[in-house]
């Protein structure tokens, strides 16, 4: 262990004194891994990091880009938007993506993390017919294979008596992942793609499951045929409005959002991720009349469910495993279809929107009822309506909406943003979820994962008190009205985040990131059998400098520690201490090593750690107890065209003889994980 940390600190003294470099630090994906941290749901992170990359991979040249398009675009806001586009008329033909630099409202890290999405091309408009479109489109194949390297208890060998008992100790299938895509796209005009893919455990071409992959999926986006502004056929998702009664699109983080709270009805989107929920499958059509868009959508969609004795749906399945007897039960035993519209209105400064929704199952929907889940729906459909609003004002951005349910309960929420310069962005939220609202497809803007039972305000701001300091903070007080899960009690709490970078020059900066979040929990004292709720707080500290060079090679260098405390309870402690080595000098060659050393008390007090994953795929784990992390990545471009990408992780814990628990369990304390990934472009 000693060489381990010795090395890592001699690569951070090496970087310390190296020589200046080009490409920025800011990254994307490191809004990703807030996200994760804040507690998202995987396949809501999969359906970003998927729709990033893709936007990624097909950056937008600055001498043709839309306003749409611009708007369409997750990581700026309207007002972004709105002074990108009117710096391109004025300045067209641009001649470097860095003249964005340029555009008012932007500031550097702002312009840094978008560069990667723009490039700069010719000035003149195509117009092709959809047969030129199809001949000039392009083709990808990727192909993805993943295996855990030690054996895991549900791939254990039972005898039949045992299984016939017991019968969901094993698994049905092979102790490997594996995924297909293929993806046709003509720039954001035509979009198709077609998904398969297995889960470990899951059977592949077995006698008995002939179907192959466990997983499929398609879509079909089109785009711009005159009045119709666009056409989704197959899997897609869509945003109306600030997302009360619909949004399973594009989400942000608190600290993401400290300039860019305010969403936008968004038209579908192509659901090209392997995630199994968290999407529509029908169609879905935009037409526009003048100033005024017209959204609309049907979905027919199979669900996985737990049901009670009586073939009532109690909840959703939402993980897409289907690995033991009693998962592959649940496999699409339900059905679900929703219809809505929303119709736009937008001209100059101001925007309304009206919206409807109307699901219905195949079965009714009746949770057990809790104490805590007393208000939820229990009816075999729901209907929403809303009405949705933003209006500027100069540097003044108001925007919010307010929609009610079948049952009469009225949700809201409203928000101001204030920007009068590229360096200064000021932003409050105000929602009020009551506890009897239920929208079964809302995501909005919330500490809780349900918009319902919860008040809040939110203030952020954004600012460069010097040239080279950038800050990042916010404070969200919220209250939950009712019982919550494992809360017997209302209950409240806030989360306060700052976030400060300073940047030496353009290749290197240090960050400090201080989050303190406080919950209120039951707990139960030692030897009694009451019950009682207890305030609780997690504070964690982040240290990471960041340096790249001419060369190719970037260094992260990350110390990490989280403190958990319950009243009346000891504190809990933990800490990380990591090093990430990058290569992006070759044409042909880039990759990746981490390494790092953890301790933790606990999993309350656990640290997470986000490490280059294999192509156009997320990996952030979270670890907890004592031991040592390390990865190492590559990607080598075997022809223009055609590459193949590999990584390989180990982690070995020094305070336990086993890993997991279940079918899961691992007998040993390491683990292994390999991934590969091959990607053909034609």
């Amino acid at each position: 262990m000693k060489f381990t940390l010795f090395h890592i600190f001699l690569v951070v003294v090496f970087c310390a004194n190296c020589s200046q470099a080009k490409s920025q630090s800011n990254d994307w994906r490191s809004h990703l891994e807030q996200l994760a941290e804040e507690g998202a749901d995987d396949a809501t992170i999969d359906n970003m990091f998927q729709e990033l990359t893709m936007l990624e991979n097909n950056p937008m040249n600055l001498n043709r880009v839309s306003r749409e398009q611009l708007e369409r675009f997750p990581l700026i806001n309207d007002e972004q938007a709105s002074h990108i586009a009117g710096f391109l008329d004025k300045n067209r033909p641009v001649y470097s993506v860095f003249e964005l630099r340029n555009v008012p409202s932007l500031d550097f890290n702002t312009v840094e993390l978008i560069l990667p999405f723009f490039f700069v091309g010719e000035t003149e408009k195509e117009q092709l017919s959809v047969q030129e479109m199809l001949k000039r489109g392009r083709h990808e194949v990727q192909s993805r294979f993943d295996k855990t390297l030690n054996k895991r208890a549900g791939y254990g060998e039972f005898s039949d008596s045992i299984l016939q008992r017991y019968p969901n100790r094993k698994y049905r299938g092979e102790d490997f992942y594996t995924s297909l895509k293929y993806a046709f796209t003509y720039r954001d005009k035509i979009q198709f793609g077609l998904v398969g893919e297995k889960d470990p455990g899951e059977p592949f071409f077995q006698k008995n499951y002939p179907k192959g992959y466990d997983h499929y999926g398609f879509h079909l986006i089109v785009r711009d045929l005159g009045k119709l502004k666009t056409l989704a056929v197959g899997d897609y998702r869509l945003s109306f409005g600030q997302g009360l009664i619909l949004n399973n699109d594009f989400i942000l983080s608190k600290s993401w959002s400290t300039n860019n709270i305010v969403r936008r009805t968004q038209g579908p989107k192509q659901h090209f991720s392997t995630a199994e929920s968290g999407f529509f499958r029908g169609a879905a059509a935009v037409f526009q009349i003048d100033n005024v868009n017209i959204t609309t959508f049907y979905s027919n969609k199979k669900l996985d469910a737990n049901l009670s004795g009586d073939g009532e749906i109690t909840s959703f399945k939402t993980d897409g495993y289907h690995r033991t007897l009693s998962e592959m039960e649940k496999k699409n035993n339900s059905r679900e279809q929703v219809t809505g519209v929303n119709i736009n209105y937008r001209k100059e400064q101001l925007q309304i929107g009206v919206s409807g929704i109307y699901h219905a199952y195949n079965r009714m929907y009746n949770p057990v009822v809790r104490e805590y889940n007393y208000y939820y729906l229990r009816d075999s459909s729901n209907l929403n309506a809303s009405i949705d609003y933003s209006y500027r004002l100069n540097r003044l951005l108001f925007a919010g909406e307010t929609a009610i349910a079948k049952n009469g309960a009225t949700a809201t929420t409203h928000m101001v943003q204030y920007s009068p310069s590229g360096l200064l962005s000021l932003s409050a939220l105000y929602r009020y979820f009551p506890i009897s609202y239920n929208a079964m497809h809302a995501q909005a803007f919330s500490e809780g994962s349900r918009v319902q039972n919860e008040n809040g305000l939110y203030v952020g701001a954004t600012f460069s008190p010097l040239r080279k300091i950038s800050v990042t903070t916010y404070l969200d007080i919220f209250r939950f009205p009712w019982l919550k899960e494992q809360v017997d009690k209302p209950s409240g709490g806030l989360d306060f985040y700052f976030l400060g970078t300073y940047s030496m020059d353009r290749n290197s900066n240090f960050e400090l990131r201080y989050t303190i979040k406080q919950k209120e929990q039951n707990a139960g004292y030692p030897d009694e059998n009451s019950r009682t709720v207890l305030p609780y707080n997690t504070q964690k500290i982040r240290l990471r400098y960041n340096h790249t060079l001419n060369s190719g090679w970037d260094f992260r260098t990350t110390l990490d520690a989280a403190l958990y405390h319950r009243k009346h309870f000891r504190k809990e402690k933990g800490y990380m201490l990591s090093q990430n080595i990058g290569y992006r000098g070759s044409n042909k060659i880039r990759g990746d090593f981490f390494a790092g050393y953890f301790r933790s008390d606990t999993y309350a007090s656990r640290l997470y750690s986000y490490e280059r994953n294999i192509l156009s795929t997320f990996y952030m784990p979270s670890f907890y107890g004592k031991g040592v992390r390390w990865a190492a990545s590559g990607r080598y471009n075997i022809t223009p065209k055609l590459s193949l990408s590999a990584k390989i992780g180990r982690t070995r814990y020094f305070d336990r003889d086993t890993i997991g628990s279940g079918t899961e369990l691992i007998n040993g304390n390491s683990r292994t994980d390999l991934f590969t990934y091959l990607r053909w472009q034609f």
